[in-house]
Formats: C-alpha cells, structure tokens, sequence
C-alpha cells in the first residue's frame, strides 16, 4: 500500500513540475520583453521620428562621429555638408544619422 501512496505522490509532483516550469518560461518571457524588446522598440520609434522630422539646414552627428549640416533630403539619402569648407558634401543614408539638432533662430 506505501508503495502505491508513494506513486501517486510522485505522479502529481510531476504534473506540478511542468506547470511550475511552463510558469517560469511565461515569466521569463514577460521579464526579457520589459528589459530588452520593449526599450528597443522605443528606440526604433523615436529613431524613425526624428529621421521623419528631418529638414535641410539641420545640424546632424552621423553614426561615424562626423557633425555636419544637411542640404539635401531625398527618400533614403541626404547630402550632408561637412566642416567650413562648401566642398565637403557626401550623399548618406538616412539610417547614418544619430542625432539631430534644430537650428535656433
């Protein structure tokens, strides 16, 4: 008769061991999309504003670490003047651009 008791026992423990576990992965799942998905989705957004907001005469710091201020925006390009020298204008991708400053007037 123990032999059975204990059978059972371990019957239901293990039914609780796969809903437990099933528990944590859905937990471990809510965590990982509030600490890394949700801040990167956030971040794609504002990106993707910012780049919408884009206007000639802006001040930009592209991805490389250059400053410069935009002259021309095309769909996916923008030509961006660099330093004082008028000479210094290289088409860019618009994904290039990490930040942008509005000229204060």
């Amino acid at each position: 008769m123990g032999i059975i008791l204990t059978a059972d026992a371990a019957a239901a423990g293990q039914s609780f061991g796969f809903i437990g576990s099933l528990i944590i992965m859905v937990l471990f799942y809510i965590v990982l999309w509030f600490f890394l998905m949700r801040p990167q989705k956030k971040e794609q957004k504002r990106l993707a504003s910012m780049l919408a907001a884009l206007e000639c005469g802006d001040c930009v710091l592209t991805s490389s670490g250059f400053y410069g201020v935009v002259i021309d925006i095309n769909d996916d390009t923008v030509i961006v003047e660099f330093g004082n020298n008028k000479n210094c204008r290289i088409p860019m991708e618009k994904s290039a651009i990490s930040r942008v400053e509005k000229p204060e007037n």
